[in-house]
């Protein structure tokens, strides 16, 4: 190893420490990883460990624990909701712009980093949007304009205060859809064309040059057939794939990871192998809006622990797997729960039939599950030489 590589390692050495408030370990005096949140443990590899935040827990003055645990336990936020089109612009020209604030205010008072969460995206657009093309009154033309000031507003205000841009948000169809055939699904495909897509990458770089911009999907932890036709993986990275070709400014691919203890999933190695064929293509990489939910039967609902216990462990395997292959590439930069406890989850009033629950990494009471200590252990014990300090991401010009 060359000096420059050797002094290079020992300043990320230098760095974790201070991030720990610790000496680095030794035989004598091991590490003792009792006192540290996940945030302080991601950092001894770079990694950003993040939650969403619902913003009405995090005002609400008898929810102290939650408010204490976005703060303390992770060193990144994404605003689950109030940075989405229809929150921030609820009437044609009036922007809300109080409670994006608030996060952004709440992450820089406790040294986080910020995801901005979403730009364009299908769901949770203005209904006077959505009317106006319907009626005609919106044609396409003012509609592709409405797009390009919606994102040069929103990244402009946060320009130098956010890390990450989920820039453009589930563009693409399932196999179960109609027609089963993989392509460019919703809104805005349907009223611009895919190429909207390049447009709204183009649009955020210009309007922010230092901010990482990724393309952010579920479903893509990991290849299938290979064939873009059904493997939505393939379709996602053969367009990722075109776009870097094209000189569009995409920075990365994020996975969500929305997972369920009642499917097969995917193990370690597939996952990695994933993340390891977008990185090769120069992107980063990181997991978005990890969640783990399972069937609420009428065991589980009655509190037989003989159906809860073996939902806890699969779900603490499947948030394990997701941690170890992002520790396990460089590039994957953060790692991200779609909230944390479940007292605040979207699972349960979106999966209803049957009912669905138990996803996140705390408890309604904020205790901790299995799925918290497994990440946590995950975090702990992993180091060289498989697991590396994060590779630098610089934007794409």
């Amino acid at each position: 190893m060359k000096l420059r590589r050797w002094t290079a390692v020992a300043a990320v050495a230098v760095a974790t420490a201070a991030v720990l408030n610790t000496l680095p370990a030794t035989a004598s005096r091991p590490y003792d990883p009792t006192a540290q949140s996940l945030g302080a443990l991601g950092q001894r590899h770079g990694l950003y460990i993040g939650t969403a935040v619902d913003m009405d827990a995090l005002a609400d003055p008898n929810n102290p624990k939650y408010r204490q645990l976005a703060a303390s336990e992770f060193s990144s936020v994404t605003a689950e909701n109030v940075m989405k089109w229809e929150s921030l612009e609820p009437t044609r020209g009036n922007y809300n712009w109080a409670q994006a604030d608030a996060l952004v205010d709440f992450a820089r008072r406790n040294g986080q980093r910020v995801r901005g969460h979403v730009l364009v995206w299908h769901n949770q657009v203005p209904g006077w949007l959505t009317s106006g093309v319907a009626d005609g009154s919106i044609t396409r033309t003012e509609l592709r304009e409405l797009l390009r000031r919606h994102i040069t507003t929103v990244v402009s205000r946060y320009r130098g205060r956010i890390w990450q841009w989920d820039v453009v948000n589930e563009a693409v169809s399932d196999p179960w859809d109609t027609p089963p055939t993989l392509h460019y699904k919703g809104f805005w495909a349907q009223h611009l064309g895919p190429g909207y897509i390049a447009d709204a990458f183009r649009w955020a770089r210009a309007a922010d040059p230092k901010a990482l911009l990724f393309y952010n999907d579920y479903n893509i932890e990991a290849f299938g057939s290979g064939d873009p036709a059904n493997d939505k993986t393939q379709f996602v990275y053969d367009m990722a794939r075109r776009l870097l070709a094209e000189g569009v400014p995409i920075d990365g691919v994020g996975s969500q990871g929305h997972l369920g203890t009642q499917y097969p999933n995917y193990d370690t190695f597939q996952v990695t192998a994933a993340l390891k064929r977008f990185s090769a293509l120069g992107l980063a990489t990181a997991f978005t809006e990890v969640d783990v939910r399972s069937r609420l039967t009428d065991g589980v609902l009655a509190g037989d622990a003989e159906e809860i216990n073996p939902r806890l462990q699969a779900s603490a395997a499947n948030f394990s797997v997701l941690m170890k292959a992002c520790l396990a590439d460089r590039h994957c930069l953060s790692y991200t729960v779609w909230g944390f406890t479940d007292r605040h989850s979207w699972v349960p009033g979106t999966f209803k039939d049957p009912p669905q629950g138990m996803a996140t990494l705390y408890d309604e009471q904020y205790r901790p599950k299995r799925a918290y200590q497994e990440i946590r252990s995950d975090l702990v014990f992993a180091g060289p030489p498989y697991v590396l300090p994060r590779a630098t991401h610089r934007p794409r010009r």
